[in-house]
Order: C-alpha cells, then sequence, then structure tokens
C-alpha cells in the first residue's frame, strides 16, 4: 500500500499565534513544544568531545558498554532486573521510533494501532506511515480484535497521566488476548510531582509486578532528551522481548539507522549519573510549583499532571481562544487539539523555560487573571 496524504504538521497553525505572543513588550514566555532550555550537563559533553574521533562506522546494535549501562539503568532506576544485552537497542530519538514502529512491526492494511485519547500524534501518524488505522482508547475492554500494537504513554503526553501498576498489568493482559505488540513510551518517567509519585518510583511496563518474567511482545521506549537536556542529541532507547528488539534491530541495520558513536559514548555517561538527572528535576519541581497555582489563579483548571513535564489545563472555553488570550499575555501554549478530538478546551503548557522566563508567565497570569 502506497503512503496516503499525511495531515499537515500540526505546529505550523500556531505561526499568528507566536507572532501575538512575540509582540509582547516584555518579550514571549514560550511554553508550546517542550524543548529543554537548560544547559547538557558538563560531563556528558565531555564525554563527547573525548569520542570524536570516530572514524569508523557506528554499531547499530549499540557498543557493548552503551548496552550495559542500559541494562544497568533499566535495573537500579525503573525496578526491571534480569535484562540482557540482547533486550536493548539505542535509537536515534524516540520520535523516529515511535513514527517507524508500525512499519518494522510489518503493520499494514486491516491491522489497528491504539493509542490513549489524549496523546502525542506521532502515534496515529506511525500508524497512517504504515497504512494501518489508529485507534484512540483508553479501555482495554474496547480495543478491536485487529489491534495489532498497543501504545501506552505513562507519564502521559500531554496530560501528565501516570498509569499504576494494575493498569499496566490489564493493558498487558488484554493485549496479548489479541496477539498484540505493547509498547510502552516512558520517556517522563523521573518527572513525579503528586503523591504517590512525588515518592514512589513510576511503574514500567517492564516492572516484574505487571508482567511477572514474561516479556514476550512488551516493550519499553525511553529518552534522555528530558531528563538530562539531551534533546539535541537524539539519545534513546528501546528495551523488551527479546524477539521484537531482533526484529527492530534488522529493519535498522538495513536501513542504517544508527546512532553516532560519540553520542553512544554521552548516553553512557547519562546513563549511570543520577545526580545531574536529580538536578534537573529538581529545576522543574521549582518551576511548576511557580506556574501551576498562577495558572490556576488565572482561571484556569489543572487536570491530572500529577507527572511529566506539562500542565494540562483549562479554562472552559474552546482551546484556540484559550491560545490566543494567552498568547495576548506574551504566553505561548499548545492547543488540545493537538492531542486528540476529545481535547477541544484544554491547552498544554511546558515547564521548559528558564526560572525568569516562568516567573514572568507567572506575573502575567496572577496580574491579569480578570482580563483572560
Amino acid at each position: 500500500m502506497a503512503l496516503g496524504d499525511l495531515p499537515e504538521y500540526p505546529w505550523d497553525l500556531m505561526a499568528p499565534y507566536a507572532a501575538r505572543a512575540r509582540a509582547h513588550p516584555d518579550g514571549v514566555v514560550d511554553l508550546s513544544i517542550g524543548s529543554p532550555v537548560d544547559s547538557t550537563p558538563a560531563l556528558i559533553r565531555e564525554a563527547l568531545a573525548a569520542a570524536t574521533d570516530a572514524h569508523a562506522y557506528p554499531q547499530t546494535v549499540g557498543t557493548p558498554a552503551l548496552r550495559e549501562a542500559i541494562v544497568e539503568w533499566f535495573d537500579r532506576r525503573r525496578g526491571v532486573p534480569g535484562l540482557t544485552v540482547d533486550n536493548v537497542l539505542p535509537t536515534i530519538g524516540s520520535k523516529e521510533l515511535v513514527a517507524f514502529l508500525p512499519f518494522m512491526l510489518g503493520l499494514g492494511e486491516g491491522d489497528a494501532v491504539v493509542h490513549p485519547r489524549a496523546a502525542y500524534p506521532t502515534y496515529a501518524i506511525g500508524a497512517a506511515l504504515a497504512g494501518a488505522e489508529a485507534v484512540a482508547s483508553d479501555d482495554p475492554a474496547d480495543w478491536p480484535a485487529n489491534t495489532r500494537l498497543v501504545w501506552l504513554n505513562s507519564p502521559g503526553n500531554p496530560n501528565g497521566r501516570v498509569l499504576d501498576v494494575s493498569a499496566l498489568r490489564a493493558a498487558v493482559e488484554r493485549a496479548r488476548e489479541l496477539g498484540a505488540v505493547v509498547a510502552s513510551d516512558e520517556c517522563y518517567a523521573e518527572l513525579g510531582w503528586e503523591a504517590p509519585w512525588d515518592a514512589e518510583r513510576i511503574p514500567s511496563v517492564l516492572d516484574p509486578r505487571v508482567i511477572g518474567d514474561d516479556r514476550r511482545n512488551i516493550i519499553a521506549v525511553y529518552s534522555l532528551s528530558k531528563q538530562s537536556n539531551l534533546a539535541g542529541y537524539r539519545a534513546a532507547f528501546v528495551a523488551g522481548c527479546r524477539t521484537v528488539i531482533g526484529r527492530l534491530l534488522t529493519v535498522r541495520k538495513h536501513a542504517g539507522l544508527m546512532v553516532p558513536g560519540p553520542l553512544q559514548a554521552a548516553m553512557v555517561v547519562a546513563l549511570g549519573d543520577d545526580g545531574h538527572v536529580a538536578e534537573q528535576r529538581e529545576r522543574y519541581r521549582a518551576r511548576r510549583g511557580v506556574l501551576k497555582p498562577a495558572i490556576e489563579a488565572a482561571g484556569f483548571r489543572v487536570d491530572d499532571s500529577e507527572a511529566g513535564l506539562y500542565l494540562w489545563a483549562t479554562e472552559g472555553r474552546d482551546a484556540w481562544e484559550s491560545i490566543g488570550r494567552l498568547a495576548d499575555l506574551g504566553i505561548l501554549a499548545g492547543p488540545g487539539v493537538f492531542y486528540g478530538d476529545d481535547n477541544p478546551q484544554h491547552v498544554r503548557l511546558s515547564l521548559t523555560a528558564t526560572d525568569e522566563r516562568i516567573a514572568v508567565a507567572a506575573d502575567r497570569l496572577r496580574n491579569f487573571g480578570d482580563t483572560l
């Protein structure tokens, strides 16, 4: 089946609102895309620099050091023991994997790809690239019989919703009834804010409490973009079922999809150091502590948002109207309609702005709440 027409890139629709926000006399506060603004830690940059004599082709499967670092990290940080180097694979960021996973798994016409109702749009684009059908559903009982891939996202983008062990287990059990692969996008898992996730580890789909010792058709996707400020590096990985990982590796070898060697060296250092992750988490915690009460003071209700990098908010009116009203305050947010048809009145505000810009946004929201 030939690739059909794809929708326009949604963020292009934000251009007129961005122009309005940038016209603010005190400058724009961009809380829309969610691109990190803090520096990449020095120890990671130093590791990258030390590895720049990269005259040979990198290994698609990843260097032994990187694969071992991923295995150890899953055990230490995600509560997932027992992985081996054959259960993990580095990727060129996580978005390319999300977009091409249905294709790499051999899905096509007649197959369904399930994703959350409030969802990162690339899940549906990945289904379209493979010629499959995208189905938005949070209830495993509603997943159709032709489901071949289920995307979970916890903590969720855009809404910061966390799936606990019982919810993950229910999803896995239903997917196995259908013979579907489960792919869990977990890249915000270090960013838990509200109880119990401010004290407890956010569970992975690979957690033994979810799947026991059976990883069959279960994979977890992770990115270092947020926790290590490596968005520009395109540093991510996937772990889980050895058979699924093996298929992805074969496709990626044929396609020449390789994480550059210097980046693999930098990833080893990033995965081995928890200190910089804790520091970054505290930066986001502080920014959230400033922005959340301000957006609520301006008349918005914040829904979910118990973890992750965003506030999912509504003032009970059309999302585009809210986007325009915020833009007049010089604040850029993301409209909920970018994340599915069920979100016509929500906006997403990112915590990825400097402390100074977050403080400015909070002041504007508090001072002009009555006019919003």
